[in-house]
């Protein structure tokens, strides 16, 4: 089993959103967070989903907005083009079960798609497979 990690901090600050993420964090909430919130969100982030506080997903958004997009959409050229349109719902928000009915499939060939995606990417979890969306160009942020 690989550890998954959920950062709780006090500072709201892109920086430790971004460097949390890059290294591997599968959640960033805020202390203010309510208790009942932060058990859920363990749950989460324990079943191998992503989370991130409300504030630091619209900054997050933000950002990749103010960021031109890469036409050539760097680092996806071994994904197939199936794969990309999942990769594209992900990077979205959908969750597998809304990628399922969306592209018409089963849950267990979505979750197969994710899985090559996270191996061929070399994502630890959704989280990163959003990023991996956004810096490559596939997606970006409606203005």
């Amino acid at each position: 089993d690989v550890a998954r990690v959920l950062i709780v901090t006090m500072f709201d600050l892109d920086a430790y959103v971004y460097d949390a993420l890059r290294a591997g964090a599968s959640g960033f909430l805020l202390k203010d967070t309510p208790p009942a919130d932060l058990v859920a969100a363990i749950r989460v982030v324990a079943s191998g989903e992503a989370l991130l506080a409300p504030t630091v997903t619209r900054r997050l958004i933000e950002e990749f907005a103010r960021t031109p997009a890469s036409p050539q959409l760097k680092g996806l050229e071994g994904i197939t083009e199936r794969e990309r349109e999942v990769l594209v719902l992900i990077a979205r928000g959908l969750s597998n079960n809304e990628i399922a009915d969306h592209l018409h499939l089963s849950l267990a060939t979505v979750k197969t798609h994710i899985g090559r995606l996270l191996a061929k990417l070399e994502a630890r979890d959704r989280a990163q497979l959003v990023i991996v969306a956004y810096e490559s160009g596939l997606v970006s942020a409606v203005r």
